[in-house]
Protein backbone atom coordinates (compact mmCIF):
# COMPACT_ATOMS: atom_id res chain seq x y z
CA UNK A 1 0.00 0.00 0.00
CA UNK A 2 1.42 3.47 -0.89
CA UNK A 3 2.72 5.60 1.97
CA UNK A 4 0.19 8.46 2.46
CA UNK A 5 2.99 10.88 3.39
CA UNK A 6 4.42 10.52 -0.11
CA UNK A 7 1.29 12.20 -1.48
CA UNK A 8 2.35 15.50 0.07
CA UNK A 9 5.22 17.87 -0.65
CA UNK A 10 8.35 17.18 1.36
CA UNK A 11 8.49 19.50 4.35
CA UNK A 12 4.92 20.70 3.81
CA UNK A 13 4.61 21.59 7.50
CA UNK A 14 8.21 22.70 8.09
CA UNK A 15 8.27 25.45 10.70
CA UNK A 16 4.73 24.68 11.82
CA UNK A 17 3.75 23.69 15.35
CA UNK A 18 1.15 20.94 15.86
CA UNK A 19 -0.49 19.82 19.11
CA UNK A 20 -2.19 16.41 19.20
CA UNK A 21 -4.22 15.49 22.26
CA UNK A 22 -4.55 11.74 22.77
CA UNK A 23 -1.34 11.41 20.79
CA UNK A 24 0.31 8.67 22.82
CA UNK A 25 -1.48 5.73 21.20
CA UNK A 26 -3.62 4.55 18.31
CA UNK A 27 -4.94 7.10 15.86
CA UNK A 28 -3.56 10.12 17.72
CA UNK A 29 -0.04 8.66 17.70
CA UNK A 30 -0.22 7.87 13.98
CA UNK A 31 -1.39 11.40 13.22
CA UNK A 32 1.31 12.96 15.42
CA UNK A 33 4.02 10.96 13.65
CA UNK A 34 2.49 11.78 10.27
CA UNK A 35 2.74 15.52 10.89
CA UNK A 36 6.30 15.08 12.14
CA UNK A 37 7.27 13.23 8.98
CA UNK A 38 5.79 16.13 7.00
CA UNK A 39 8.20 18.49 8.76
CA UNK A 40 6.13 19.82 11.67
CA UNK A 41 7.26 20.31 15.25
CA UNK A 42 4.77 18.10 17.07
CA UNK A 43 3.72 17.87 20.70
CA UNK A 44 1.61 14.82 21.52
CA UNK A 45 -0.14 14.41 24.86
CA UNK A 46 -1.41 11.51 26.91
CA UNK A 47 -2.11 10.63 30.54
CA UNK A 48 -0.02 7.50 31.11
CA UNK A 49 3.48 8.48 32.22
CA UNK A 50 4.63 4.90 31.65
CA UNK A 51 3.44 4.96 28.06
CA UNK A 52 4.85 8.44 27.47
CA UNK A 53 8.25 7.42 28.84
CA UNK A 54 8.34 4.40 26.54
CA UNK A 55 7.51 6.57 23.55
CA UNK A 56 10.21 9.09 24.45
CA UNK A 57 12.74 6.27 24.58
CA UNK A 58 11.47 4.82 21.31
CA UNK A 59 11.48 8.18 19.51
CA UNK A 60 15.20 8.74 19.90
CA UNK A 61 15.37 11.55 17.32
CA UNK A 62 12.65 13.49 19.19
CA UNK A 63 10.55 14.01 16.06
CA UNK A 64 7.55 14.13 18.40
CA UNK A 65 7.66 15.60 21.90
CA UNK A 66 5.51 13.52 24.26
CA UNK A 67 4.01 15.31 27.27
CA UNK A 68 1.50 14.47 29.96
CA UNK A 69 -1.78 16.40 29.94
CA UNK A 70 -5.13 15.71 31.58
CA UNK A 71 -7.66 17.04 29.07
CA UNK A 72 -10.27 17.19 31.84
CA UNK A 73 -8.29 19.92 33.66
CA UNK A 74 -8.97 23.40 32.26
CA UNK A 75 -6.20 25.10 34.22
CA UNK A 76 -3.63 22.49 33.21
CA UNK A 77 -4.65 22.93 29.57
CA UNK A 78 -4.33 26.72 29.72
CA UNK A 79 -0.90 26.50 31.34
CA UNK A 80 0.22 23.87 28.85
CA UNK A 81 -0.89 25.80 25.76
CA UNK A 82 0.56 29.07 27.09
CA UNK A 83 3.98 27.41 27.26
CA UNK A 84 3.95 26.44 23.59
CA UNK A 85 6.16 28.70 21.44
CA UNK A 86 3.46 28.81 18.79
CA UNK A 87 0.62 26.75 17.38
CA UNK A 88 -0.56 26.24 13.80
CA UNK A 89 -2.65 23.07 14.11
CA UNK A 90 -4.63 21.59 17.00
CA UNK A 91 -5.74 17.97 16.62
CA UNK A 92 -8.31 16.91 19.22
CA UNK A 93 -7.84 13.13 19.23
CA UNK A 94 -8.22 12.31 22.94
CA UNK A 95 -10.96 9.75 23.39
CA UNK A 96 -12.24 6.96 25.58
CA UNK A 97 -15.03 4.37 25.43
CA UNK A 98 -16.33 2.36 28.37
CA UNK A 99 -18.69 -0.23 26.86
CA UNK A 100 -21.71 -1.18 28.98
CA UNK A 101 -20.38 0.87 31.93
CA UNK A 102 -21.54 4.06 30.19
CA UNK A 103 -25.05 3.51 31.53
CA UNK A 104 -23.66 4.40 34.96
CA UNK A 105 -23.60 8.16 35.52
CA UNK A 106 -19.95 8.42 36.57
CA UNK A 107 -18.73 6.52 33.50
CA UNK A 108 -21.12 8.44 31.23
CA UNK A 109 -19.85 11.79 32.47
CA UNK A 110 -16.21 10.69 32.19
CA UNK A 111 -16.63 9.78 28.53
CA UNK A 112 -18.45 13.03 27.73
CA UNK A 113 -15.77 15.02 29.54
CA UNK A 114 -12.85 13.40 27.72
CA UNK A 115 -14.37 13.09 24.26
CA UNK A 116 -16.42 16.29 23.97
CA UNK A 117 -15.69 18.80 26.70
CA UNK A 118 -11.94 18.54 26.12
CA UNK A 119 -12.44 19.66 22.53
CA UNK A 120 -13.96 22.92 23.77
CA UNK A 121 -11.32 23.37 26.47
CA UNK A 122 -8.38 22.88 24.13
CA UNK A 123 -9.93 24.90 21.31
CA UNK A 124 -10.57 27.88 23.57
CA UNK A 125 -7.12 27.69 25.14
CA UNK A 126 -5.49 27.51 21.69
CA UNK A 127 -7.64 30.17 20.06
CA UNK A 128 -5.19 33.05 20.49
CA UNK A 129 -2.19 31.19 19.12
CA UNK A 130 -4.22 29.76 16.24
CA UNK A 131 -5.53 33.23 15.40
CA UNK A 132 -1.98 34.56 15.22
CA UNK A 133 -0.96 31.69 12.95
CA UNK A 134 -4.18 31.65 10.88
CA UNK A 135 -4.22 27.98 11.80
CA UNK A 136 -6.75 25.20 12.00
CA UNK A 137 -8.39 22.69 14.32
CA UNK A 138 -9.12 19.06 13.47
CA UNK A 139 -11.57 17.25 15.74
CA UNK A 140 -12.05 13.50 15.81
CA UNK A 141 -15.65 12.45 15.41
CA UNK A 142 -16.66 8.86 14.58
CA UNK A 143 -19.02 6.78 12.48
CA UNK A 144 -20.92 6.58 15.79
CA UNK A 145 -21.63 10.29 15.37
CA UNK A 146 -24.42 9.00 13.11
CA UNK A 147 -24.78 5.26 13.80
CA UNK A 148 -25.93 3.71 17.09
CA UNK A 149 -24.13 1.15 19.23
CA UNK A 150 -26.23 0.18 22.28
CA UNK A 151 -23.15 -0.58 24.38
CA UNK A 152 -21.67 2.94 24.26
CA UNK A 153 -24.35 5.64 24.67
CA UNK A 154 -21.92 8.20 26.05
CA UNK A 155 -19.37 7.59 23.30
CA UNK A 156 -22.03 7.99 20.61
CA UNK A 157 -23.47 11.10 22.23
CA UNK A 158 -20.03 12.64 22.66
CA UNK A 159 -19.07 12.01 19.03
CA UNK A 160 -22.36 13.42 17.76
CA UNK A 161 -21.58 16.43 19.93
CA UNK A 162 -18.15 16.75 18.34
CA UNK A 163 -19.78 17.23 14.94
CA UNK A 164 -22.10 19.91 16.29
CA UNK A 165 -19.28 21.67 18.11
CA UNK A 166 -17.11 21.55 14.99
CA UNK A 167 -19.77 23.39 12.98
CA UNK A 168 -20.36 26.01 15.67
CA UNK A 169 -16.67 26.68 16.27
CA UNK A 170 -16.08 26.93 12.53
CA UNK A 171 -18.47 29.89 12.45
CA UNK A 172 -17.28 31.38 15.74
CA UNK A 173 -13.59 31.19 14.80
CA UNK A 174 -13.91 31.68 11.03
CA UNK A 175 -13.84 35.49 11.13
CA UNK A 176 -10.48 35.19 12.91
CA UNK A 177 -9.02 33.07 10.12
CA UNK A 178 -9.18 29.77 12.02
CA UNK A 179 -10.62 26.77 10.18
CA UNK A 180 -12.34 23.99 12.16
CA UNK A 181 -13.05 20.56 10.66
CA UNK A 182 -13.73 17.01 11.78
CA UNK A 183 -12.54 13.59 10.70
CA UNK A 184 -14.84 10.61 11.27
CA UNK A 185 -13.05 7.23 11.37
CA UNK A 186 -14.83 3.97 10.72
CA UNK A 187 -13.50 0.64 11.91
CA UNK A 188 -9.72 0.90 12.28
CA UNK A 189 -7.42 -1.60 13.95
CA UNK A 190 -6.54 0.07 17.27
CA UNK A 191 -6.45 -1.00 20.89
CA UNK A 192 -9.95 0.42 21.35
CA UNK A 193 -11.40 -1.89 18.69
CA UNK A 194 -9.24 -4.95 19.47
CA UNK A 195 -12.20 -6.88 20.87
CA UNK A 196 -13.81 -6.75 17.44
CA UNK A 197 -10.93 -7.30 15.02
CA UNK A 198 -9.46 -10.09 17.12
CA UNK A 199 -12.73 -12.01 16.80
CA UNK A 200 -12.83 -13.67 13.33
CA UNK A 201 -16.62 -13.45 13.06
CA UNK A 202 -16.95 -9.74 13.82
CA UNK A 203 -13.81 -8.93 11.87
CA UNK A 204 -15.22 -10.59 8.74
CA UNK A 205 -18.69 -9.09 9.20
CA UNK A 206 -17.34 -5.55 9.45
CA UNK A 207 -14.95 -5.98 6.52
CA UNK A 208 -17.79 -7.37 4.39
CA UNK A 209 -19.93 -4.24 4.84
CA UNK A 210 -17.03 -1.96 3.90
CA UNK A 211 -16.81 -1.00 0.22
CA UNK A 212 -13.07 -1.78 0.33
CA UNK A 213 -13.66 -5.12 2.11
CA UNK A 214 -11.06 -4.49 4.79
CA UNK A 215 -10.48 -2.80 8.11
CA UNK A 216 -8.71 0.52 8.23
CA UNK A 217 -5.42 1.19 9.99
CA UNK A 218 -4.55 4.20 12.11
CA UNK A 219 -2.28 5.33 9.28
CA UNK A 220 -5.30 5.51 6.95
CA UNK A 221 -6.35 8.67 8.84
CA UNK A 222 -3.07 10.53 8.50
CA UNK A 223 -3.61 11.78 4.94
CA UNK A 224 -7.03 13.21 5.79
CA UNK A 225 -5.56 15.22 8.66
CA UNK A 226 -2.62 16.50 6.62
CA UNK A 227 -5.01 17.58 3.87
CA UNK A 228 -7.37 19.42 6.23
CA UNK A 229 -4.45 21.27 7.85
CA UNK A 230 -2.83 22.16 4.52
CA UNK A 231 -3.31 25.12 2.17
CA UNK A 232 -5.15 22.73 -0.18
CA UNK A 233 -8.07 22.89 2.27
CA UNK A 234 -7.88 26.65 2.68
CA UNK A 235 -11.60 27.10 1.94
CA UNK A 236 -12.75 24.02 3.86
CA UNK A 237 -14.25 24.61 7.29
CA UNK A 238 -17.17 23.22 9.27
CA UNK A 239 -16.79 19.97 7.32
CA UNK A 240 -16.71 16.33 8.38
CA UNK A 241 -14.40 14.08 6.37
CA UNK A 242 -15.51 10.46 6.70
CA UNK A 243 -12.64 7.95 6.48
CA UNK A 244 -14.37 4.58 6.82
CA UNK A 245 -13.63 2.61 3.66
CA UNK A 246 -17.27 2.96 2.66
CA UNK A 247 -18.70 1.34 5.79
CA UNK A 248 -21.46 3.91 6.36
CA UNK A 249 -22.70 3.56 2.80
CA UNK A 250 -22.95 -0.22 3.07
CA UNK A 251 -25.96 -2.24 4.18
CA UNK A 252 -24.70 -5.77 4.81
Amino acid sequence: MPDPIESFATGLFAGRHVLVSGGSSGIGLAVARGFARAGARVTATGTSERKLAALRAEDADASVRFERLDVRDSQAISTFVDRLPGLDVLVNAAGVALPVREFDEDAYLTVIDVNLNSVMRLSMAARGKLRAAQGSIINFASMLSTLADPAVPAYGASKAGVLGLTRHLAHAFGPEGIRVNAVAPGYHRTDMTAGLWQDPVSEARIAARSALKRWGSAEDLVGACLFLASPAAGFVTGANLVVDGGYLSGTT
